[in-house]
């Protein structure tokens, strides 16, 4: 193995212009004298690319992420918001920050677009970013005092209708206490970094990343009190699934995650110890990223008089 330093790529290399992108990042490394590292069926699509990318090295998939990574001290996620969250998915044990490299629509985790990637690898080889700290979720499905999966999530974690044509009978709890009881499509429990994602679609609040809670969103509730809940992040929120609830549920981890959760099932989510760690290389303010990205229109402002 190299003694050069090594950085990580993670490209969605199923999409054309991820897969350019990726080769260019892995050129602008190399020409910094930096050994990409890739996933093998990853790599193996760069190379076939672009055949002169010879000093390609594979992720050792048989290790341990802490070996496997060893040495790895930045990692690069080229695509939209779901490579970021698989990226997240390889590195958040291991602390290692994410370059995210837009080549998507909205993008709203990631820090650059594609067409700046020459200035983008050269600020990251020199440390020129700064790294901020998103908090996850500790998810867990227990029935009666046994945990049966454990899993984590950085958006968001729902709990959804298994059946399309039935109703799911839930109650909600926060911290120890039921708050109430009620049918409905599902819950979604976010993070601050989530409340743009699933919780937005679901009507819930924006969140700025600074204001550290988390969200309750029930989805399509028959109740008058199935309203967005703002808590504390650090209580435990409990989705139980009640016992008439026929067909049980779904729990969704940021879209890629999974497990069915049968009636009496109960899902407790609070916040994990692991954060994940993102590289930003901007100082925009959050007002002016929501703007970026949605393309809000701000017609007639003036600024301060």
């Amino acid at each position: 193995m190299s003694s050069a330093r090594r950085v990580l790529v993670i490209p969605h290399v199923l999409q054309e212009v991820s897969l350019a992108t990726a080769v260019e990042v892995c050129r602008q490394l190399i020409a910094h004298g930096v050994v990409p590292v890739l996933r093998e069926a990853e790599g193996v699509v760069v190379r076939d690319a672009a055949p002169e990318l010879v000093s390609i090295e594979w992720l050792e998939s048989e290790s341990s992420a802490a070996d496997a990574l060893s040495g790895i001290d930045v990692a690069f996620a080229i695509g939209g918001d779901g490579t970021i969250l698989r990226a997240a998915e390889l590195v958040r044990e291991v602390a290692i920050p994410i370059v995210g490299v837009n080549v998507g629509h909205v993008g709203f985790l990631a820090e650059t677009e594609r067409d700046s990637v020459a200035e983008t690898v050269t600020r990251v080889l020199a440390g020129d970013f700064v790294v901020e700290d998103l908090f996850s979720l500790d998810v867990r499905v227990k029935r009666g005092n046994e945990v049966v999966f454990h899993t984590w999530a950085l958006n968001e974690a729902t709990v959804e209708k298994a059946s399309r044509e039935r109703m799911l009978e839930v109650v909600v709890e926060v911290n120890k206490r039921p708050l109430e009881s009620f049918g409905c499509d599902g819950v979604v429990i976010a993070t601050p970094t989530g409340s743009t994602a699933y919780a937005f679609s679901a009507g819930g609040p924006v969140v700025w990343p600074d204001v550290e809670a988390m969200l309750v969103v029930p989805l399509s509730a028959h109740a008058l009190f199935a309203r967005p809940l703002v808590v504390s992040p650090n209580v435990a929120v409990a989705v139980e699934i009640l016992e008439r609830s026929s067909g049980g549920g779904v729990l969704w981890c940021d879209g890629r995650r999974t497990f069915d959760l049968p009636s009496g099932a109960r899902v407790v989510v609070q916040r994990s110890a692991l954060p994940v760690r993102l590289a930003r290389l901007n100082s925009d303010s959050f007002a002016d990223r929501i703007v970026n990205k949605f393309d809000l229109s701000v017609y007639g402002w003036r600024g301060p008089q």
